[in-house]
């Protein structure tokens, strides 16, 4: 989950480095450093911290064009100026950067022990980088060949890059389980997490498969090649879409905040070329060729972790309702350590917004071995999801740099949405009317979401009101449950209030229990179907002094008479309406963090995209 940089060509290196630091910070910002190499030295800098303490302990003038830099999350060693990235050898000749975790590290440490090494740090990379170095002296190996023989003795996940002070020129990139992009501009050439540190240099980029190694060289062309058996691979250069105003924060205080007042057009962008309501027509190039073997699947298992479960949730309530085919939601990081029923009349549905979560491609693997048919839903083009499964579709949400996912929630259903109506469609399972009804409703869902934007000053009063409760419920029913869970996801991530969802009729088996005048509940309460149920619900909460913040359809009289504040969000049919009732509670959370004076894009102890277990 960490991030890393690096670059060889003819500019200076520190200040890319630095930039591309700053845009991969989501990954991870508990420390971070950088290594440069002056024609003479590598000189390293590092430290505790975000990039911007990095600046500020590094000197600006260090000068060289070849260069790597690594902003961390902590896996093996605690924060702090030791353990962070690069790492030595111990001769001071090698120096790495390390994104994944070394399972077999302790036992690769004893050995070099027993071989004279020692260690100044708590890290698995450090093992990573002396091993290298031992297999470089001892079989007299350049350090390609020494680092391809150091991969094949260790387990795990990583994307490195190595550099040596006697390859002035040279920089080796290495990768399995988590995600390496390459760059490739004018006699110059980046090594990143992922393709925003370049994206204003090239829109050429080069994606590592697992097991593959680049040996990056000024001047000459790039090479890649299999780690397990050294054969050469034709480097796939792909043209990115992204551009440079997509991930700045365009006026906006922060990325979060971007991201949720964004979610009008990405649902848009999502929609487009795909939803054709006046022609009744659901397009999916994905589900379309691949559409007889959804109508003939046992079941379909979709797998995802932490926002995109809830989204999953979400798409097993419609996939139900509209198709008529059973769905189970699992638990990626449950998933691939049972032994689950599934088969070659299955199909997994995997969904991440980053596409390189290990869990997921984890449950993918498991899949694919049993001979299911796996679709991927996710946001980065070529990504590791992407690539593994046998079709998909793209969320088409752009960048998203807030750790807390807000507009891939609501594209992630959007698209979900549209695969459970183009599947119910074909099996004939919704009348026409209805059908066409659903189509013409999508199609109103980004001015509804506008909409919903609109209540961003009383979400900030009902804010300012509960900024230090130290607990929060959040209730939903049906559709919407899944909302109440995402919405106690939000609150926990950024403001670090302790927060739950319910459904909100087991409230009555054990969260009641917890109401009083001190506890704040968030009941979505939407006019729809049960809608007696919430509104006995929330009869019950007041009885016992509780405070309801109530999500309301608009013109609600009933709720909003019981309710000690009350958010309006448009109309909907209820199967849609998670995408709308979600914007407030996005809202909540964003202003309560920022009111407790938490960082809103960057909570502490999580980053954006889980490479690692």
């Amino acid at each position: 989950m960490c991030g890393i940089v690096g670059y060889i060509g003819h500019r200076q290196a520190y200040p890319v480095i630095i930039k591309g630091l700053t845009r991969l910070e989501y990954r991870g910002y508990d420390s971070a450093g950088l290594a440069i190499f002056d024609g003479e030295k590598i000189n390293l800098c590092k430290t505790k911290g975000k990039v911007s303490d990095l600046e500020k302990k590094c000197d600006n003038t260090l000068k060289g064009t070849i260069g790597i830099g690594h902003t961390r999350w902590a896996t093996h060693g605690v924060p702090n100026d030791v353990n962070s990235h690069p790492h030595y050898s111990n001769s001071g000749e090698l120096v790495i950067i390390h994104n994944g975790i070394i399972e077999n590290y302790d036992s690769l440490k004893q050995e070099l022990i027993s071989r004279g090494y020692t260690f100044h740090s708590d890290t698995d990379t450090e093992v990573l980088v002396n091993l290298i170095e031992e297999i470089q002296k001892t079989q007299e190996l350049k350090l390609g060949k020494a680092v391809q023989v150091a991969l094949n003795q260790v387990v795990g996940a990583y994307a490195i890059a190595v550099m040596d002070i006697k390859k002035p020129n040279e920089i080796i990139a290495a990768r399995l389980g988590s995600p390496l992009a390459i760059g490739i501009g004018e006699n110059e050439y980046f090594i990143t997490s992922d393709a925003s540190p370049f994206i204003e240099y090239t829109n050429n980029a080069i994606y590592l498969e697992d097991e593959e190694m680049a040996i990056i060289r000024l001047h000459k062309p790039l090479k890649i090649r299999k780690i397990k058996d050294d054969s050469l691979v034709t480097p796939d250069i792909q043209q990115l879409q992204l551009n440079l105003e997509q991930i700045e924060k365009g006026g906006y205080d922060h990325f979060m905040l971007k991201e949720i007042h964004e979610q009008p057009d990405v649902i848009t962008d999502t929609f487009r070329g795909r939803l054709l309501p006046e022609q009744g027509i659901i397009r999916m190039a994905g589900i379309e060729d691949n559409l007889e073997k959804f109508l003939k699947a046992d079941k379909i298992t979709i797998a995802a972790c932490g926002t995109s479960w809830h989204a999953a949730l979400v798409a097993e309530y419609i996939i139900e309702e509209f198709a008529r085919i059973p769905v189970e939601v699992e638990y990626a990081s449950e998933f691939r350590y049972r032994n689950p029923i599934i088969s070659e009349n299955d199909i997994l549905i995997a969904i991440s917004q980053s596409g390189e979560t290990a869990d997921t491609l984890a449950a993918i693997k498991l899949a694919k071995e049993r001979g299911a048919f796996v679709f991927g839903v996710c946001n980065v083009v070529g990504s590791s999801i992407a690539r593994e499964t046998h079709a998909g579709a793209y969320t088409h949400a752009g960048p998203e740099i807030g750790v807390a996912s807000t507009k891939a929630f609501t594209t992630q259903i959007t698209v979900l949405t549209l695969i459970a109506l183009r599947l119910a469609k074909a099996k004939g399972t919704l009348s026409n009317s209805d059908y066409q009804m659903y189509l013409n409703e999508m199609g109103t869902i980004p001015a509804k979401v506008e909409e919903a934007l609109k209540q961003n000053e009383e979400v900030l009063k009902i804010a300012q009101v509960y900024k230090d409760a130290p607990n929060c419920l959040y209730l939903g029913r049906g559709y919407n449950y899944p909302v109440a869970l995402e919405g106690a996801l939000k609150l926990k991530e950024i403001s670090y209030i302790h927060a739950e969802g319910y459904p909100a009729a087991e409230m009555k088996h054990g969260p009641i229990a917890l109401i009083d005048e001190h506890m704040p509940v968030v009941v979505v309460a939407q006019n729809q179907n049960h809608y007696d149920k919430i509104v006995s619900n929330v009869q019950e909460i007041k009885a016992r002094n509780g405070k309801i913040i109530a999500v309301v359809t608009k013109g609600d009289t009933q709720v909003r008479d019981l309710a000690d504040h009350v958010i309006e969000v448009p109309s909907i049919s209820e199967a849609l309406s998670p995408i709308i009732t979600t914007i407030p509670l996005q809202l909540l959370s964003y202003h309560i963090a920022v009111l407790r004076n938490c960082n809103v894009d960057q909570p502490r102890n999580l980053a954006k995209s889980v490479t690692v277990e």
